[in-house]
């Protein structure tokens, strides 16, 4: 299994539109999200992802169990970039 850990640099975190952005990228990826030692969620689901509260700071986990490693970069990179604007 491959891991990224990232801090989400969204001001408000992860709530509607930084969500929405987030998930969409995810779609089809197969790319799981947790936070804190919380249940993994499927990236790709808007409300599994904002059901889970992540807020400005706060660290994630995301997770792949297959080998396509820039899947994973890609999202963490959105997640430590403020999609508030976008």
């Amino acid at each position: 299994m491959k891991e990224r850990t990232v801090a989400v640099a969204s001001a408000q975190g992860l709530h509607a539109r930084p969500a929405q952005v987030f998930t969409k990228a995810a779609a089809g990826s197969g790319v799981k999200i947790a936070k804190g030692d919380g249940e993994a969620v499927d990236a790709s689901s808007i409300l599994r992802v904002m059901a889970l509260g992540v807020g400005h700071g706060d660290t994630v986990t995301l997770s792949l169990d297959g080998d396509d490693e820039s899947a994973l970069d890609h999202l963490a990179a959105l997640l430590a970039t403020d999609l508030d604007g976008r």
